[in-house]
């Protein structure tokens, strides 16, 4: 029988004209919906068989190939967990049947609501993204929105508190800070950073769409203290740049990091605000909202808002211009009266 249900759901199972068998859920309870899905199925699967067609890729030969790509990703073991949880809803799903409104709804249940939502949507969604663009598995994946996040405070350290933080932190730390408020990296960019991603004769370090938040490629050109930090890691590991006891390092938020922060008197500080720090740095030397939304790889201007308070001195330039405009006089004030 190519057609029934079990529990509450229907199953359809499909046998194509080349000896191809495809057995699959439907995902509704409905015999009409379930009769539809069906014989969709498998006029799709004559198309590519007979008229040669692009085949139809599952969501579980996708995140597969994702995970086996991304295998030296830092965050792997954490992705593939991730990934485990929406298998019983998207493993049999083919790609180009998702939708935006079913993945967001997925999401919601796999995250359950919390903080998580962006983490887990960001995923999907880059797997999406590499399906369409790179694999040619998809013709156009689905538009994922973000949630809005919360106002974020903005915590940054002053050079003389990062100078006391940096002499009281363990080497393989300090060189992390270090090089942290020299680029703005985020901690999984620095914790994960591998030889192969730095061009030292062009001084500019690379990083793939998928490991950066925004999704796109990003290429930083660093400053003379970021290659000094470099180059003080050469020898020490074949593969990560920044290591300690021979290997690579997964925790910042560690008992030699909150110890040193309190000896050396900073309260209130993460690990993340490190790039808060390299941002107001970077606005109070007058870099330009444009520039460094581009540094730092912020999507939007609205993400810089934070920090153009830091910066006034763009304004002086158009203030500056009523210099020549006479303040009215008391006679003419009178005669306004």
């Amino acid at each position: 029988m190519s057609l029934w249900r079990r529990g509450n759901t229907y199953y359809c199972d499909i046998t194509t004209a080349s000896g191809k068998r495809i057995k699959r859920s439907l995902g509704t309870s409905d015999r009409v919906q379930a009769q539809e899905a069906h014989d969709k199925i498998k006029h799709d699967l004559w198309k590519i068989e007979r008229l040669g067609e692009k085949p139809v890729r599952t969501w579980a030969e996708a995140a597969l190939r994702w995970l086996d790509e991304k295998g030296g990703k830092k965050t792997i073991v954490e992705d593939g967990h991730t990934l485990t949880r929406y298998s019983p809803y998207l493993d049999s799903k083919y790609l180009h049947e998702l939708t935006a409104e079913e993945i967001h709804s997925i999401t919601k249940k796999v995250s359950n609501g919390d903080v998580s939502y962006n983490r887990h949507l960001a995923l999907v969604r880059s797997i999406l993204k590499r399906a369409e663009q790179h694999w040619g598995w998809l013709d156009k994946a689905p538009a994922l929105i973000l949630k809005r996040e919360a106002k974020r405070r903005i915590r940054w350290l002053t050079e003389q508190e990062a100078g006391r933080l940096i002499d009281e932190l363990p080497d393989h730390l300090a060189v992390m800070v270090q090089f942290s408020l020299h680029t703005g990296l985020r901690k999984s960019n620095v914790t994960g950073l591998q030889w192969s991603q730095i061009d030292m004769g062009r001084r500019l370090l690379y990083i793939d769409g998928e490991d950066f938040k925004n999704g796109n490629d990003h290429a930083i050109p660093l400053n003379d203290a970021a290659v000094e930090a470099i180059r003080s890691q050469i020898g020490k590991h074949h593969t990560f740049v920044f290591t300690y006891r021979g290997q690579p390092i997964e925790q910042t938020n560690t008992k030699a990091w909150r110890a040193a922060l309190v000896r050396a008197g900073i309260e209130n500080f993460r690990w993340h605000d490190l790039r808060h720090t390299w941002a107001s740095w970077m606005a109070q030397a007058g870099t330009p909202m444009h520039v460094l939304q581009e540094l730092g790889g912020w999507e939007s201007p609205q993400m810089l808002r934070r920090y153009a308070h830091l910066s006034r001195e763009h304004l002086a330039e158009y203030v500056g211009r009523l210099h020549g405009t006479k303040s009215p006089t008391p006679e003419v004030e009178r005669k306004r009266g």
